[in-house]
């Protein structure tokens, strides 16, 4: 089967900072590197590299063959991305020395990309393959909602968090990801226990404090997180999503599943970098093997 990823292809600008800058404050970077980012693009590099079979869908702008270029290198296909006008998207992201981190982006060729051809796209795919999509791009109700109705599983990183964006994407989702701040914002917006949205799974991610699964009618699966040095944070939380769906591809039970995921974000963590950082397949279940 295959693992079909609508969503932001970015280039990411990393300044690696003294702390993090307070308002008004003029800091120098100590060192800076450009490498390829986005949600839609780390999940999809995370998925390939958790052993799935990737497909993107996207675009790019001018200036990002580069950035095509490094998605293939990883071995995600990207015959459906397209190239628009726009400028590609990026980030600016500021890292302290905990690892910790501030981000500012602009979305440029996501937000610019056309329907159709990602629509069409989604007409080879098959019943059972599974959709990844977040919020930095354009259309994400109109292809989740395409997807569902072809059969394909939809996974849906509610990120960056919107409360309008979610609740129009919500009835197009199967399994539903959020970090704790994410999922806090949407019960209090919402009033309902995880069990009561209108999808199968909720999945929290809580960091250092592992994460959790909630369907109605089954018991909770809480998962920890290895105790690993921190390096850079930075897409932890869409390698755990990318490994997630690679885990679901694989036919995993959800606590299998979600042991694998956490396993993957755990060792993303201790090296610096987001696509480039994705752990291997093989990188995972070392980790996941009892010593």
């Amino acid at each position: 089967m295959s693992i079909w990823c609508f969503g932001s292809i970015n280039i990411d600008h990393f300044h690696h900072l003294d702390h993090l800058p307070s308002p008004g404050e003029t800091i120098a970077s100590r060192s800076y590197r450009v490498e390829l980012g986005g949600k839609g693009a780390n999940q999809s590099v995370a998925a390939v590299r958790a052993g799935a079979r990737v497909r993107h869908l996207g675009a790019i702008g001018p200036d990002g063959a580069a950035m095509r270029a490094a998605l293939e290198g990883y071995g995600v296909d990207c015959t459906h991305v397209q190239e628009v006008t726009a400028p590609t998207g990026h980030a600016v992201i500021m890292l302290d020395p905990a690892g910790e981190n501030a981000i500012v982006t602009h979305a440029g060729a996501n937000h610019a990309m056309a329907l159709a051809p990602v629509l069409d796209a989604l007409g080879a795919a098959q019943i059972g393959d599974i959709l990844l999509v977040q919020n930095e791009s354009a259309f994400v109700p109109e292809v989740a909602e395409a997807a569902m109705g072809l059969g394909l599983e939809v996974v849906y990183s509610a990120a960056p968090f919107e409360l309008s964006a979610v609740q129009a994407v919500l009835p197009f989702v199967n399994i539903l990801v959020m970090n704790a701040v994410e999922a806090q914002q949407l019960q209090d917006a919402l009033d309902l226990p995880f069990e009561d949205l209108p999808v199968e799974a909720v999945i929290v991610t809580r960091g250092a404090q592992g994460a959790s699964w909630h369907a109605r009618g089954t018991a909770q699966i809480a998962v920890a997180a290895p105790e690993v040095a921190v390096v850079d944070t930075t897409g932890a939380g869409d390698c755990f999503t990318g490994a997630l769906a690679a885990a679901l591809d694989q036919g995993l039970e959800a606590a299998e599943v979600m042991e694998f995921a956490a396993g993957a974000a755990a060792l993303q963590v201790t090296r610096p970098g987001t696509a480039s950082a994705m752990p291997t397949r093989a990188e995972i279940e070392a980790l996941r093997q009892p010593l």
